[in-house]
């Protein structure tokens, strides 16, 4: 079920009737109809999947129980491995089966020697890398006794199939998320009003902005060597407005969903094209997935603590399992290693902190340095994009090697010049309304709050409009594949 279908525009407004008209007595009955709810939600797309969902749940409910009382560090261990195996065996096998099968035949080959290794028909999971991470990061914190072991089955199941981000996120910490889950939820008009305005700008950086750029990105990426250096730049940048229009459009509604039913999520986009520099963008760019590598990965590593050599290390390990975590691809891994090397002039230089503040606070305009420093962190940004999106490293450097050709000079070669220059405009202004809201979690968010209710009324009709009548083809969610 996609957030921008009218299966979805029917299932959210029952879902929200019920849970606030019929079960809102008792916080049981809300977490049970988030279950039943989220359910339904998933099975939308194949019914069979959902029984990994119902066994992790299961074994990490379990897991966590046996943790409470167990205090031998060994089993201890032997628990928490159990959990981690379980959860990432499903991950692997589901989404990495075939690419480490077909990558161990290839170095045979290399080596001189012939291997018969059988792929599978492996369908993937919808959001099965979102909701693993998820329940790992409850076991992994009751191991760690930062959390308590809930004995609330129904609330923590809730806690693991939440369905406005159950299949593309943000990943919440148990620690943040499943306490929401103990006590009834009240109805606040406030916040369901804010939560739909959330939504409502979410779908316009989905239908009006992604899937419009996405046009563009699949014409040129599909057919990258019939085009031009200038038509190949402009795939760059329609795929980068894609992906973030996309993702963050898919997060902006999951968290207005969640505010209609008396939960908050944690940001998961802070306007990442504005960063000044890489490590602000890696910041700024899908923050839930970034903490949980900071939290469960970077920092048991040893983090930016011990030898040089050991902070390298660190910052290699974290940006190519981001990258891996994203596909089983080379180009992936690439993409994470390009970011990787972004990131270490800025460790060297000890200015990876530098930017930890709201770009241009309190200024209409950014200053020339700032301005500078968000084109060439774009730029960036975008280049490392072409490996994310290419088929695989061959389609790659061919993007590559004619992107930096002489014809980068030349006029761009694209099937509809006219409705490329329109998507441009739109572009221009998305991003004067994310710059002028820019300080806030979203850039509707206060956004307009000076003009007079009429007026203001009139800006939503117009975006509601605007996804009606120039919302490009439908796209499937990006993240949906991850």
């Amino acid at each position: 079920m996609f957030f921008n279908s009218l299966d979805f525009a029917i299932f959210l407004p029952v879902v929200f009737l019920l849970y606030w008209y019929v079960v809102s007595k008792r916080v049981v009955y809300q977490n049970a109809l988030i279950v039943v709810a989220s359910y339904v939600f998933y099975t939308w797309w194949d019914w069979r999947f959902l029984s990994l969902i119902v066994i992790s749940t299961f074994l990490d409910y379990l897991v966590a129980q046996k943790l409470r009382t167990e205090e031998r560090l060994f089993n201890r261990k032997l628990l928490l491995g159990l959990s981690i195996f379980t959860n990432i065996g499903f991950l692997g096998f589901f989404k990495y089966y075939n690419f480490f099968i077909e990558n161990f035949s290839s170095a045979f080959t290399l080596l001189g020697y012939q291997i018969q290794a059988n792929t599978l028909e492996i369908i993937l999971p919808v959001g099965i890398s979102f909701y693993t991470f998820q329940t790992l990061s409850y076991t992994i914190d009751v191991y760690r006794k930062k959390i308590t072991p809930t004995d609330d089955f129904i609330a923590f199941s809730a806690f693991v199939c939440f369905f406005p981000q159950l299949v593309a996120g943000p990943i919440e910490r148990a620690t943040h998320l499943l306490p929401q889950f103990y006590s009834k939820r009240h109805f606040v008009y406030a916040n369901a009003v804010d939560g739909l305005r959330q939504i409502l700008w979410g779908l316009f950086k989905k239908v009006v902005i992604a899937d419009n750029c996405a046009y563009f990105a699949n014409e040129i990426f599909n057919h990258s060597t019939t085009m031009n250096g200038s038509s190949l730049a402009l795939g760059a940048l329609f795929f980068s407005f894609q992906i973030y229009g996309d993702f963050s459009g898919y997060s902006d509604i999951a968290i207005g969903t969640s505010r209609l039913f008396g939960f908050d999520l944690k940001q998961n986009f802070s306007y990442p094209y504005f960063s000044r520099d890489i490590a602000e963008f890696c910041r700024r760019w899908h923050i839930s997935l970034s903490t949980w590598f900071r939290y469960y990965l970077y920092i048991p590593l040893g983090g930016s603590r011990g030898g040089l050599w050991m902070k390298i290390r660190n910052i290699f390990i974290i940006f190519l399992v981001s990258g891996f975590w994203h596909g089983a691809n080379w180009t992936f891994i690439v993409w994470g290693a390009l970011n990787a090397f972004y990131f270490l002039p800025l460790m060297f230089a000890k200015k990876n902190r530098d930017h930890l503040d709201v770009v241009a606070a309190g200024k209409h305009w950014p200053s020339f340095k700032e301005l500078r420093g968000m084109l060439f962190t774009f730029s960036l940004s975008a280049f490392a994009w072409i490996f994310f999106r290419a088929e695989d490293i061959n389609h790659a450097a061919l993007y590559v090697s004619e992107l930096f050709s002489f014809s980068l000079l030349d006029f761009p070669n694209l099937s509809e010049p006219r409705q490329a220059f329109f998507t441009i405009l739109w572009l221009a202004l998305f991003l004067s309304i994310e710059w002028l809201g820019r300080g806030q979690k979203y850039a509707l968010e206060q956004f307009a709050f000076n003009w007079s209710k009429p007026i203001r009324i009139c800006f939503y009709y117009l975006i509601v409009i605007s996804i009606l009548w120039f919302g490009g083809t439908e796209q499937d969610f990006i993240y949906f594949q991850f």
